[in-house]
């Protein structure tokens, strides 16, 4: 599989973890940065992530950053994105399973490096069922394709 990665400051040493871990585990991996611990935000680098699950340039991605809570809503505001912020391996089993998430957003500060990589795993492992689920993902597809139609939809400037 073609997995894309990035990450702010506070998760490039996971991020490094993840990357190592997809290598050994014989994936080509996409590593869209950051490259060190120099404070930077995370936007860009989540956001850059999503776009290239979307555009088909990876199979899956993983942002990462403290928390990966903001790195989860950065890479959402992608069309077609699908971030799943996963603290244990039942949260990424069903991520994929019944959302069919296209990228994994971890947080470094919340979780020990083992625990990470084995919730990595699970999430790349596990097939989205379908099924009863599939309206339901056409259902959010619709609801983003609404917004993103409508500018009346924008929050107001100022």
């Amino acid at each position: 599989m073609r997995i894309a990665v990035a990450s702010d400051h506070a998760g490039f040493p996971l991020k490094q973890a993840v990357v190592e871990h997809l290598r050994a585990s014989g994936h080509e991996v996409l590593d869209l940065g950051t490259d060190s611990e120099t404070p930077v935000d995370y936007p860009y680098y989540c956001a850059a992530c999503a776009r290239a699950v979307v555009r088909g340039e990876a199979d899956f991605g993983v942002v990462v950053g403290g928390s990966g809570q903001g790195e989860q809503l950065a890479a959402n505001k992608v069309h077609g994105a699908r971030a799943a912020l996963c603290h244990d391996e039942y949260t990424a089993r069903f991520a994929r399973r019944h959302n069919d998430a296209n990228l994994l957003s971890l947080g470094a500060r919340i979780l020990a490096p083992e625990l990470a990589l084995a919730i990595l795993d699970v999430f790349l492992a596990t097939g989205f069922e379908g099924g009863r689920h599939i309206p339901r993902i056409e259902q959010i597809a619709a609801i983003e394709a609404e917004e993103a139609a409508h500018p009346s939809n924008a929050p107001a400037a100022g």
